[in-house]
């Protein structure tokens, strides 16, 4: 089996737009849904033609009458959990190597959750789920396949992060400095691994406590 892959895209990577169609009964999001030819913060690469083919799969899909349906938040999976869907995808497209889409949010027990943050203004983000296979040296992804589009949220600053791992930083030697360095870590690589061996430290001080 092929590895499981989700690519995070907050509100405002994924350009996302909220439209009302039918005097505003039915509710859609529009975006970017998987940015391609650049190495994202998993540090993967999908190449344009990569997201061309999956793109096509998955339009397939929906045009022989399929309901690629999506979820609240990610499982550990490719299974799609009735019980979590919120949406469903309309149409999927190309923008130069990024893979936009429209999905319709669905009056389930979880869409109705998204269309009131939606129209309380709360951003909510996407996240790719698929599979595909991973070059461990440059990170590139081959043989990708798009399962569904998934709605996700994000901390977008520190006082959004939990509350034990916030704190723990601020109060461990050069917390501080962890957390200015977490604001430009997308693509640094020594910035990473300086980050990742920091946060590993401070989840063993938590332990402790």
């Amino acid at each position: 089996m092929r590895p499981f892959l989700t690519e995070h895209l907050s509100f405002d990577q994924a350009r996302m737009e909220t439209v009302k169609i039918n005097e505003g009964k039915d509710l859609y999001m529009k975006g970017i849904f998987i940015e391609g030819g650049v190495k994202n913060a998993n540090q993967r690469v999908y190449p344009a033609n990569e997201i061309a083919r999956a793109v096509k799969n998955l339009n397939e899909q929906i045009s022989k009458g399929y309901s690629v349906l999506g979820e609240v938040d990610h499982p550990t999976n490719l299974r799609i959990n009735l019980d979590r869907v919120s949406h469903v995808i309309t149409e999927m497209w190309l923008d130069d190597a990024k893979g936009c889409g429209k999905m319709k949010i669905l009056p389930t027990p979880m869409g109705k959750i998204v269309s009131e943050m939606l129209n309380a203004g709360v951003k909510l983000g996407v996240s790719s789920r698929g599979s595909g296979d991973v070059n461990e040296s440059s990170g590139t992804v081959s043989n990708f396949d798009i399962v569904t589009v998934d709605i996700v949220a994000q901390p977008s600053a520190p006082s959004a992060y939990p509350t034990a791992v916030y704190e723990g930083l601020m109060n461990m030697k050069g917390g501080h400095r962890v957390l200015e360095m977490a604001k430009d870590l997308n693509g640094n690589t020594q910035v990473q691994k300086y980050l990742a061996k920091e946060v590993t430290r401070l989840i063993d001080e938590l332990k402790i406590r």
